[in-house]
């Protein structure tokens, strides 16, 4: 254990335009970042508060400040996970210390957890929800991308998802209703959605109200995102999902999101590796979960109109390894 100074800063971030989703619409994303400072080294994290887990940007830091003292003492990743839940309060804390600890060390983080080295991954772009012409245009300009998401409501299904097809026929696509499909949606567009050549499907029906996946039998893998947090909602998904979407900000940091990867794969689960809306500091610790997911969705940085300095290069949708000089070196 190290003693260490904490603080806690958040940040406005301006996106590239409006992003819309089925719960809304934003212009900015609001983040937490802690950092962690030992003599002249500092480690730092990036979380995001997210409404629809009744996070604010308050609260996250009100939670980290509740435990600044006993952080400030010195305490390990492993420590960390009992004295703070799940989410982004923990997720801010646990990267900076991995990020801190790196730094001390001189031994990537990486090579601590004992993954495999991190590479250039091929990552999805978002295309948020619009008019289909609108999604059409856009879908045009990353036609070269290796795998899109669409964002959808439940507002002309069919006409955007064509526009979309018809602009961008090679990039894998995933669709991401964000909870706000029915389960007589599933059973109408499951044909549809094949012809369409769909590769995923995110989180169609809101968690907690998903126990009908299980007599569904459609031809689309379905991914849980809302309905899966920790290894603790693995056993729930069983027969509903074939994939899980492992974010950080859900998780509540690396350490977590590691283990929950490595039980959902032992349980039969693909893995996709997913993110919030935030800047390449969040990416960087995502990024070593890479390895293996089938699905791999980590444009934060795309979205948004001016990354961080030292952020990740992300080239017709192929992210390159973060530098330690952004995080985890």
């Amino acid at each position: 254990m190290i003693c260490r100074r904490l603080s806690v800063s958040h940040e406005v971030w301006p996106l590239k335009e409006p992003f819309k989703i089925s719960r809304g619409v934003r212009t900015e994303t609001h983040v937490i970042v802690a950092a962690l400072e030992y003599g002249q080294i500092t480690g730092r994290g990036e979380a995001v508060p997210y409404a629809r887990y009744d996070e604010t940007t308050d609260s996250v830091i009100a939670q980290i400040e509740a435990v600044k003292d006993r952080i400030e003492d010195g305490i390990s990743p492993e420590e960390l996970q009992q004295l703070l839940p799940a989410g982004a309060a923990r997720n801010a804390v646990d990267c900076a210390l991995w990020d801190m600890l790196a730094r001390h060390k001189g031994i990537p983080v990486w090579q601590q957890l004992q993954l495999p080295e991190p590479k250039t991954v091929e990552t999805a772009v978002t295309i948020g929800i619009d008019s289909a012409e609108v999604m059409g245009e856009k879908a045009l300009h990353y036609k070269n991308f290796p795998l899109l998401k669409i964002k959808l409501d439940r507002e002309n299904i069919k006409e955007k998802i064509i526009a979309v097809r018809n602009s961008a026929p090679n990039p894998r696509i995933i669709i991401d209703p964000n909870e706000s499909w029915t389960i007589q949606d599933l059973e109408i567009l499951d044909d549809f959605m094949v012809a369409q050549n769909i590769s995923l499907l995110e989180q169609p029906l809101a968690a907690g109200q998903d126990g009908d996946l299980k007599y569904f039998k459609g031809n689309i893998p379905i991914c849980a995102d809302e309905s899966c947090h920790t290894r603790d909602d693995l056993e729930s998904l069983v027969g509903k999902y074939q994939v899980i979407n492992i974010k950080l900000d859900k998780t509540g940091g690396l350490t977590e999101a590691v283990k929950l990867k490595t039980q959902a794969q032992a349980m039969g689960f693909d893995i996709m590796v997913g993110c919030m809306v935030s800047t390449s500091l969040a990416m960087a610790p995502a990024m070593l979960l890479a390895t293996g997911a089938h699905f791999i969705d980590l444009d934060g940085p795309i979205l948004i109109k001016n990354d961080r300095k030292d952020g990740l290069k992300i080239i017709e949708g192929r992210m390159t390894v973060a530098t330690p000089a952004l995080w985890g070196g």
